[in-house]
């Protein structure tokens, strides 16, 4: 058993990929040193709205299994592997960048870095599941990227919804959106696995 998830480990470079992301709770962590927040909360905005953003890319690429015609042969179903990969994954990341913030008194802390992280990651496993794996970060930088530069001025009632990412952490509904977000792409991703590379129909 513990050599058979030693295997799996290895086979998805998962070691590699911890260690990666913590190179970016690093990267957040200096990056919210000299923001001064304290001055004005919206600095933190784009820490909190990019570093999930590579977190999340991380983790997507993860999901790249080297063997997916064996895995799909395999006697055990994979789907709980694929749970426990994608939880544990996310879960990791969620700490170490919300402890990247922790202590600031702001409503782009800890909460939002969470909250932000989950739902990419989400839609991370979504595209992996649609994309493959290689490709999951697309969607997820496209995205984010957008709503970061797009969102500045806007003031409709639907901002929460599809801004979540540079929401505070006391928006109720950007936090609805982001858990939708983590349970579609994580269900999606859990029944199917990601899209074997190459595959076209």
């Amino acid at each position: 058993m513990t050599r058979g998830l030693l295997l799996y480990a290895r086979s998805r470079a998962l070691p590699h990929t911890v260690l990666v992301l913590g190179a970016t709770a690093v990267l957040a962590a200096l990056g919210t040193r000299n923001l001064n927040a304290y001055l004005d909360p919206s600095r933190q905005v784009p820490v909190v709205a990019l570093a999930p953003l590579f977190a999340a890319a991380v983790i997507g690429t993860s999901l790249h299994s080297a063997s997916d015609e064996l895995d799909r042969t395999a006697v055990r179903p994979w789907w709980r592997r694929r749970l426990v990969h994608l939880t544990a994954l996310t879960g990791c990341a969620a700490v170490l960048l919300a402890a990247t913030v922790y202590g600031h008194p702001s409503p782009f802390g800890p909460a939002t870095m969470v909250r932000n992280t989950l739902g990419c990651a989400g839609l991370g496993a979504g595209a992996a599941a649609l994309l493959g794996a290689r490709l999951s970060w697309l969607p997820v930088f496209g995205y984010v990227s957008a709503v970061y530069v797009g969102s500045a001025n806007a003031r409709d009632r639907l901002v929460p919804v599809w801004a979540w990412p540079v929401q505070p952490a006391g928006q109720h509904i950007a936090w609805v959106t982001a858990a939708v977000l983590l349970a579609a792409g994580a269900a999606l991703y859990v029944a199917r696995g990601a899209r074997p590379e190459g595959r076209h129909a």
